[in-house]
């Protein structure tokens, strides 16, 4: 994360969704955490390498100094970028920069200026170029901003630079710093998602034409996201973006032969059935809405690490096996947005999307919950 280093109508298939989504949450945390705070565990013949530079101390003293070198020259550079953001836009100077720990590809560091007006920044930064990363999260977290104003919205980080090093060799993203605290009041927290949710699509938020997409590919987890805009806003166009840009897309990575052939037999002709009598417009999403993306700034409910797209509101809740969501969130979002016929039977497919993207992110059983939504979805579709 940004801060931290961190559907079934009958009896048995409801309890073993549910169980299946209790033991799914459990690894989505560990598995997350794991992947942005520890390092990747040694495979049998990296154990080998690795000994062979214990054991030898001019290797490991050779590739020590290198390494710190690395890491001294990193720092410089990124220090330069900084006081240089800070000069530039008037801010006074730089009066102290502490690191805050890092995830596997990124480093944090909180900065202070001397203008007492200006608030700290919290700083990311990646040793080697990220500008199209970095670029999608701030494009991203602005387009919340402009949706959640007011004060039942969402807490959202401002942004202000993004990019890479101007000698190169790096990239930085320069946001507002925000207090973190756990969740708070989830009723709060369904209600400001939901209002973000109805927002209608500017310029200002990225959507000048009312489609869905956004206005560049970005990254869910280290996953490419294509967003390429759809040519309306309708909810035919809706289906096609969501069948090849997302399912499709997570599919053709995967290479899983079994939901491919379920997908493109079975589902996909038939996707049309599962939006009758409900009209999609463009809704603007986190995309990636877990546990870990989610906080509190002084009582005000907070989200980040998105992976923001303009798409059906429902969308939203593919994470919701490893978001918590209880009871007092979802009457918080129902107050604003009431419950579309069809809801429960359109949501494995979009918990499909993302236990497609937990397989090509970690591997493992994610691929038999991903065959277990699409298997959800033939049935339903079979019975029509």
């Amino acid at each position: 994360t940004i801060y931290s280093l961190v559907s079934s109508v009958s009896r048995a298939s409801r309890e073993k969704a549910a169980a299946t989504s209790a033991v799914s949450y459990i690894m989505c945390r560990i598995i997350k955490s794991a992947a942005f705070s520890l390092p990747l565990l040694l495979s049998s013949s990296s154990k080998v390498i690795a000994s062979a530079f214990l054991t030898n101390p001019h290797l490991g003293s050779t590739t020590t100094r290198r390494r710190n070198m690395s890491r001294v020259s990193a720092k410089a550079s990124l220090d330069q970028e900084i006081e240089s953001f800070v000069s530039k836009e008037g801010f006074g100077e730089v009066v102290s920069s502490k690191p805050m720990g890092s995830s596997g590809w990124a480093s944090f560091r909180r900065v202070e200026v001397s203008d007492p007006d200006v608030p700290d920044f919290f700083v990311k930064s990646s040793s080697r170029s990220a500008k199209d990363m970095f670029e999608g999260e701030a494009l991203g977290l602005k387009a919340m901003y402009e949706c959640s104003q007011g004060e039942d919205g969402l807490r959202i980080p401002k942004v202000y630079h993004y990019g890479d090093y101007t000698n190169g060799g790096g990239s930085l993203l320069i946001m507002e710093y925000l207090q973190l605290a756990g969740r708070s009041d989830d009723r709060a927290l369904g209600r400001a998602v939901a209002k973000m949710h109805l927002a209608e699509p500017t310029a200002e938020a990225g959507n000048p034409n009312g489609c869905f997409g956004f206005n560049m590919d970005n990254t869910i987890g280290g996953t490419p996201q294509p967003n390429g805009w759809t040519k309306g806003g309708s909810t035919q166009d809706w289906i096609e973006f969501f069948r090849d840009e997302r399912i499709g897309h997570q599919l053709n990575l995967a290479g899983d032969s079994y939901c491919s052939k379920l997908w493109q037999n079975d589902i996909a002709p038939r996707l049309h059935t599962l939006f009758e009598n409900v009209e999609v417009k463009p809704s603007l999403l986190h995309g990636d809405l877990w546990s870990g993306n989610i906080g509190s700034v002084e009582g005000k409910p907070t989200i980040y690490d998105p992976a923001t797209y303009w798409g059906h509101h429902e969308a939203e809740w593919g994470m919701s096996w490893c978001a918590g969501f209880g009871k007092s969130f979802w009457d918080g979002y129902r107050e604003v947005i009431p419950e579309d016929e069809g809801f429960l039977d359109r949501k494995p497919l979009y918990d499909a999307y993302h236990q497609l993207n937990h397989y090509n992110l970690f591997g493992g059983g994610y691929i038999s919950s991903a065959r277990g939504d699409l298997e959800t979805l033939k049935r339903y579709l079979d019975k029509m």
